[in-house]
């Protein structure tokens, strides 16, 4: 079992940056690869960012592309998102999510689910 803890959540400025952390639990952290799903009010929770559970391989979706980057630190446990020029329509409860040996965009594939930070951007 695999549990899942984000930080780094917070309030910023259109354009600023943000750093957000998920600490996993467990032996086998280097075997999941790990995505960062987001839902905005109102909207459904879409995928942003995935990185492979050899770390070599990342995913994001279009809107994110040159602006976020995804990393991971298997000694730590840990995987992160660095945020770069946040525009206000990113703002939405961030979630890490963790699939067993599988690389994946889509939501269902992901067995593990922290409980999510709040990003705020304003304009």
């Amino acid at each position: 079992q695999v549990q899942l803890v984000e930080s780094g959540g917070a309030l910023v400025q259109a354009g600023g940056s943000l750093k957000l952390s998920c600490a996993a639990s467990g032996r086998t952290f280097s075997s999941y690869s790990m995505g960062w799903f987001r839902q905005g009010p109102g909207k459904e929770r879409e995928f942003v960012s995935a990185i492979r559970w050899s770390g070599g391989i990342t995913y994001y979706a279009d809107s994110v592309k040159g602006r976020f980057t995804i990393s991971r630190d298997n000694a730590k446990n840990t995987v992160y998102l660095q945020m770069n020029s946040l525009k206000p329509e990113e703002t939405a409860v961030y979630y890490c999510a963790a699939a067993l040996r599988r690389s994946s965009t889509y939501g269902p594939d992901y067995n593990h689910w922290g409980q999510g930070t709040q990003v705020t951007v304003s304009s």
